[in-house]
């Protein structure tokens, strides 16, 4: 729950303040942003982030306690249908304030509130898939490693599996010869 302010109230008197927020919020929940003086902009975003809340719920009783501040139906309704399934996988953080300058008649602080509908990439959920990576990066590291260990031996073993196969067909083609030669050579006495 927002904390109450001390010091003077916005517009003059409660029910002025009560009023202007809630035109502020209905204009933001309308046009997604607003531009205001920052003292506006602060005081607002807490009251705009309930009222998301309350349309997260979703439910009657929640619907109602917004129209009870929100007299425009079809800013509610927007809020209800769009905005909270915009937001629905953010745990708070709805709106965002940005400092623009001073206002050119009297100098006064100038800021936009809006609404955040970007969807969110929580911390968790970063941080699961990156040791994921790491973990399956770093057995296929250590295999490599053991590949390349036994390479050497596995290749000098081919190279002897390879050579022995070959000295035997050599030998075996020589008694072939041999045999064959020997029958020629017979045929010649």
């Amino acid at each position: 729950m927002p904390t109450p302010t001390k010091g003077p109230r916005l517009g003059g008197g409660p029910a002025h303040e009560r009023l202007m927020l809630a035109n502020l919020a209905a204009a933001l929940f309308e046009h997604k942003r607003i531009t205001t003086t920052v003292t506006k902009a602060k005081r607002l975003k807490p009251y705009a982030e309930r009222l998301v809340t309350f349309a997260k719920r979703g439910d009657l009783a929640s619907r109602r306690r917004v129209l009870g501040l929100i007299s425009d139906k079809g800013v509610v309704h927007e809020l209800f249908t769009d905005i909270a399934g915009a937001v629905a996988n953010r745990d708070g953080g709805y709106t965002r304030i940005t400092k623009i300058g001073n206002r050119k008649g009297d100098n006064a602080p100038m800021a936009v509130i809006e609404l955040v509908l970007e969807p969110v990439s929580p911390k968790q959920a970063v941080v699961a898939e990156a040791t994921a990576a790491a973990s399956k990066a770093a057995p296929a590291a250590e295999e490599e490693v053991v590949e390349t260990e036994e390479a050497p031996a596995v290749e000098a073993e081919a190279a002897e599996s390879e050579e022995a196969p070959a000295a035997e067909a050599e030998a075996a083609e020589a008694e072939a010869a041999e045999t064959e030669e020997a029958p020629a050579a017979e045929d010649k006495k």
